[in-house]
């Protein structure tokens, strides 16, 4: 009788079977900080509230911007359409024309920057991250197409010069910058050593590849036809570039699936500090629609300047005495990284380091990694002497920046002398580009001119 009582009872507790509180949250709707219904597949952060695109909210974001730097860039928003007008109604002003695309290009490049950030805001933070990083370089591959599509060989010592002025501005002008600014309201700002450590120490075995060229161009300056010497070297520089493609997609691979754990926590810690972040998050955002249409809109504003731009580089370099160096590792890098330099600073002044960090190395790794080889390989396709046969001087200078970067980032600690002894070393490499002659043929470098006349 027990037994059957005992059986009676289990099978009644047993019989009424709920969902469990998992299962219904998961067919709740979600709401983010401001009350919108969540979008399956955005992140909270991104929720807009809206679909599709309003014009009028569009204008307004877009010109309000993410930080007050960034709204004071759009002032100079005349200056594109001015540019624009300069260079069909008035071509024989190139001056006019260089000097007003050089300016439309801040803006446009902004636009990419803001764009970015607001489509990253709307996916998974690593993938955010990175995507917001390879949209900076966009205005990165596009210029660098445009110069060699235009000038071929003629561009070559411009491109070269551009490839490590990247690489530089953001090594040490944009994080001399971050950690000036962020040190100002603090005694010392930390990030972690998964994000300083693995960039630093990716960024000097792709400094090494990129100068590997260089040095064997150097040591056979005196031993080699010049016809032979570059022909080696043009297929040495493409099979570095097939590597380092490699070495990138294993780097992204290792940052958004095997590892994006721990780059996710030391993201959302970082969120966490942000001392802006209530009035960020409350901050009208655009819809994923409108976050297209101003990547559109932006890359065709970058893609215009940087043709007018690079269209009136020899008559800048010819008839006002810029070298070719200083055009490249100063000129055009300071508008062309104006975007990424001001969302990197700003995230230092809110105290989020390890975003900072992460976008400027991140920056340079994509510079070395993916837009070099590329634009290598588009050479090569385009049947350009495209080689990574640097100046030495570049080669000299790029290592050791790195070196003295990787220094700073040892400790995983940061203040503003740091910042200013960054942008000094910057200023330094920028004053000896602008005294630096440029090679009397195009596509060599002044290098390897004194190696054939010394022979």
């Amino acid at each position: 009788m027990f037994r059957h009582r005992e059986q009676s009872t289990e099978e009644y507790t047993s019989e009424p079977k709920e969902e469990s509180p998992a299962r219904n949250e998961q067919n709740l709707p979600r709401f983010n900080h401001n009350g919108h219904k969540v979008t399956k597949g955005i992140h909270p952060d991104g929720e807009s509230g809206r679909k599709g695109i309003h014009p009028f909210h569009f204008f307004r974001i877009v010109g309000r911007s993410s930080s007050t730097a960034s709204l004071c860039v759009n002032v100079l928003w005349p200056f594109v359409p001015a540019a624009i007008a300069m260079h069909f109604a008035r071509p024989d002003k190139p001056t006019w024309i260089f000097i007003l695309a050089f300016i439309g290009m801040i803006p446009s490049a902004n636009l990419i920057g803001f764009a970015g950030q607001e489509l990253a805001r709307k996916l998974p933070k690593v993938f955010g991250v990175v995507l917001e990083t390879t949209l900076g370089s966009i205005v990165e591959i596009v210029l660098f197409i445009v110069l060699i599509v235009q000038g071929g060989d003629r561009n070559v010592p411009v491109i070269r010069a551009a490839i490590l002025g990247s690489i530089l501005a953001n090594m040490l002008l944009c994080l001399g910058l971050c950690f000036f600014f962020g040190g100002l309201l603090r005694d010392e700002q930390d990030f972690h050593e998964a994000v300083s450590e693995v960039g630093s120490n990716l960024m000097l075995v792709a400094g090494m590849g990129l100068v590997i060229p260089t040095v064997y161009n150097t040591a056979l300056a005196q031993r080699l036809p010049l016809d032979e010497l570059d022909l080696q070297t043009e297929r040495i520089s493409r099979a570095t570039a097939i590597i380092m493609l490699i070495a990138f997609v294993i780097y992204v691979f290792f940052q958004m699936r095997s590892h994006h754990s721990i780059y996710d926590d030391i993201l959302e810690q970082d969120e966490a500090r942000d001392r802006d972040r209530d009035r960020d998050l409350k901050k009208d955002k655009l819809t994923f629609t409108e976050c297209i249409i101003a990547i559109a809109l932006a890359l065709t504003f970058v893609s215009l300047m940087a043709v007018f731009l690079v269209q009136q580089i020899p008559y800048m370099v010819e008839h006002h005495g810029i070298s070719d160096a200083f055009m490249g590792l100063i000129l055009v890098l300071l508008v062309e990284k104006a975007a990424e330099h001001l969302t990197a600073v700003d995230e230092a002044w809110d105290n989020q380091m390890n975003f900072a960090l992460s976008h400027v190395l991140g920056a340079s790794i994509q510079t070395a990694l993916l837009n070099t080889p590329l634009v290598v390989l588009i050479g090569w396709g385009l049947g350009t002497r495209m080689s990574l046969n640097f100046e030495l001087f570049d080669a000299v200078v790029l290592i050791l920046a790195i070196l003295v970067v990787g220094g700073f980032l040892r400790d995983g600690k940061s203040n503003y002398l740091e910042g200013v002894l960054c942008v000094f070393v910057y200023v330094l490499i920028a004053v000896s580009a602008f005294y630096y002659p440029n090679p009397q043929h195009a596509g060599e470098t002044a290098s390897s001119e004194t190696g054939v006349h010394r022979k």
